[in-house]
């Protein structure tokens, strides 16, 4: 008999899988309640309530597994829960629908005024040419980010007569083309797009992606829509583009700071908003709460889980002799990852030396998760990582050879792009750590960790002079620089940890040297 505690409030029609077992026993209880027999407890199933902290996890020692009913699971220390071996669980798909809906409902309803001419006539008042809208027949949309919800959104879009623009940098010609919208820059979707909507994860990159610079590139007249994540829009650069009518409007599900209290732009009568109700939906709530409750029971029943967003479940003799290149491989999927920051058709992975002796399936999971990682809005892991892949028409395999450049043991990673293939090198050295000793075609050996900087550039005397004023100019502390080159005076790079991340301006100031021909932030 398996126990399992259902600490926030799920329906009985979404618990239902559990309930036909004749070997699940469901309590449901808040942990507060459930204090006495905590200790009792194989599983634990929760929304967004109860906060799974790495105390509560010390008074339940029976835990093998927990269960969020939802995507996000910021209200769980995963880290915590993975030390002591407990699977945590998720349902990713379950809300993808509603939260299109809403943003499709929210797009109409913001073009149309519906918010607007509502509280109108409530007020019983009955002024419709105060209320002209404007048909989404026709006009472009410009959708950021083009995972699963951004590619239901796209669908609707194009039901209503809409042409669809797509800034995605990892969305491939092919999968364009079957799902009938356009590839574009951001640039060129923020000067051509009517309306714009946003469905990329909240990262360092996208945090006030439109931001006062990129606001300004928008034609006149745009409309604004996120329900994606709150912080993509910069909220307070927003306001004087309101003001000044340059955006006709703008429709809000989520905010950098939930709930928004008095915020400057609540008072902006086109401005429409929403508590957070993207998954907000009878049939979501009810599709998350039984995906996750037949998870649970497949894992009592000895079956594979497929939503699991820590590590999959291994022995400790494998574990203790793959981890190293479990960890190895992520940071070479992670690092391909940016530095390839293009749509991509294939992977393709080499073991040699002694790492091609040991049971390189999961390693290879792990690298292709840490290649998906910058790519997808939703977690990745070693569990989930081969389907995101099929999703995003990215093939992988692995290889094996004798060839190991001289070290004990190498992982090699090939990325094909559309126009571009990179290859990167990485080795395991016991008490030192990873080290990658090819990057791009040249030889090198730096530490995998931290804020990177990559600089490619023709072989010159004094380039490492130059950049180092640069950064000194800018406060940038250099913790340790690497340097390599294909031949002299020909191809060079070098590759800088860094105190902390460069911005923009940084960036620009490198780019601006002669004979610096690419500068990329790489984080490991």
């Amino acid at each position: 008999m398996f126990r399992v505690l259902v600490s926030d409030a799920i329906s009985e029609e979404g618990l239902a899988p559990l309930r036909a077992s004749a070997h699940i026993d469901i309590v449901q209880k808040n942990v507060s309640e459930a204090e006495e027999e905590l200790h009792t407890f194989d599983a634990l199933l929760v929304r967004s309530a109860t906060k799974v902290t790495e105390k509560l996890l010390e008074n339940m020692p029976n835990l093998q597994i927990i269960g969020r009913a939802g995507v996000g699971v910021d209200n769980i220390d995963v880290d915590a829960a993975t030390k002591r071996g407990i699977v945590v669980i998720n349902a990713p798909n379950g809300n993808t629908i509603s939260a299109a809906e809403h943003t499709f409902a929210m797009m109409a309803a913001l073009v149309r005024r519906i918010p607007q001419a509502h509280i109108s006539v409530k007020s019983r008042e009955w002024n419709r040419s105060a209320f002209v809208g404007n048909e989404l027949f026709g006009k472009k949309l410009g959708i950021i980010g083009f995972g699963r919800i951004g590619s239901e959104v796209a669908k609707r879009a194009r039901a209503f007569g809409m042409s669809v623009h797509v800034y995605d940098p990892f969305l491939t010609k092919d999968r364009a083309e079957k799902l009938g919208v356009s590839i574009h820059s951001l640039d060129e979707v923020l000067a051509s797009a009517d309306i714009i909507t946003v469905h990329t994860p909240l990262t360092k990159e996208t945090r006030g992606l439109l931001g006062a610079d990129n606001l300004a590139k928008t034609k006149k007249g745009v409309y604004l829509v996120n329900c994606a994540r709150g912080g993509i829009i910069d909220e307070r650069a927003l306001i004087p583009f309101l003001e000044n009518g340059h955006v006709a409007g703008v429709a809000l599900d989520v905010f950098e700071q939930e709930p928004p209290g008095d915020h400057p732009l609540l008072s902006f009568d086109n401005v429409i908003v929403t508590p957070h109700l993207g998954a907000s939906t009878v049939e979501a709530q009810l599709n998350v709460a039984t995906q996750v409750a037949e998870e649970l029971l497949h894992f009592f029943e000895g079956r594979p889980v497929t939503s699991s967003i820590n590590l999959p479940v291994l022995s400790k003799d494998v574990y203790e002799k793959i981890h190293a290149f479990y960890h190895l491989g992520r940071k070479l999927g992670l690092i391909a990852s940016q530095f390839m920051n293009i749509p991509v058709q294939e992977l393709s992975v080499t073991y040699a030396g002694t790492v091609a002796d040991l049971e390189t399936t999961y390693i290879t999971r792990s690298l292709l998760a840490g290649f998906l990682r910058p790519r997808v809005a939703s977690t990745v892991n070693e569990v989930n990582a081969a389907m995101i892949a099929k999703e995003r028409g990215i093939t992988y395999g692995e290889k094996f050879s004798d060839e190991t450049h001289g070290y004990a043991n190498c992982i090699s990673l090939t990325v094909h792009g559309e126009n571009k293939t990179f290859t990167i090198k990485g080795t395991h050295v016991p008490n030192y750590g990873d080290r990658i000793v090819h990057f791009d075609g040249v030889a090198i050996d730096f530490a995998p960790e931290g804020h990177l900087l990559y600089i490619q550039h023709h072989d010159r005397p004094g380039m490492i002079g130059k950049v180092g004023n640069v950064l000194g100019a800018h406060d940038v502390n250099i913790a340790t620089m690497q340097v390599g080159r294909q031949e002299a005076g020909g191809k060079a790079m070098m590759i800088l940890s860094l105190d902390k991340p460069v911005d923009e301006a940084v960036l620009h100031a490198l780019a601006q040297i002669d004979d610096i021909e690419t500068v990329k932030r790489l984080e490991a």
